[in-house]
């Protein structure tokens, strides 16, 4: 089911979300939400927050494969670079935002099993962005310069 992105100036955005203690059948089924509501919207990633959900869950679309996040913990960064972000929750606007360049994180898959993962590039900075946004951060928080306005679709 495709769900409702929440915008900016919404209360759950800046809202730190819970960790997910149980993975069933309800956290299996927005999972499923979420990868459903970023292929329609075109994004690269969407956290549960954005759907109105204060759970620690995460997707990430990995060379068009939807990668499931639960309660991701950034452990190691390193390097940095300075690009321009957009957010479907902040329509309209793209945000220079510094990230590291390289991260090592670990998650939970949907059978419960920790992982962790080495990214770069495009992928490092998609799972900062929806890693901050289960901490109740913003592109618009990290911005180092003015947003760019962009057309909206």
């Amino acid at each position: 089911m495709i769900r409702e992105i929440r915008k900016v100036g919404d209360p759950i955005l800046k809202t730190k979300a819970k960790k997910v203690e149980k993975i069933d059948e309800k956290v299996k089924e927005l999972a499923r939400d979420m990868i459903e509501t970023m292929k329609f919207c075109n994004g690269v990633g969407l956290a549960a927050p954005q759907v109105g959900e204060s759970l620690r869950i995460i997707v990430v679309d990995y060379e068009d494969n939807p990668i499931v996040l639960i309660n991701p913990e950034i452990i190691e960064m390193s390097g940095e670079e300075l690009d321009y972000e957009g957010c479907l929750s902040v329509p309209g606007v793209e945000v220079p935002v510094k990230r590291a360049e390289r991260i090592v994180f670990k998650a939970q898959d949907l059978d419960g099993r920790t992982k962790k993962y080495r990214a770069k590039g495009l992928l490092a900075r998609v799972v900062q962005h929806e890693v901050d946004h289960l901490d109740g951060m913003l592109i618009l928080d990290r911005a180092v310069e003015e947003p760019l306005k962009t057309e909206e679709k």
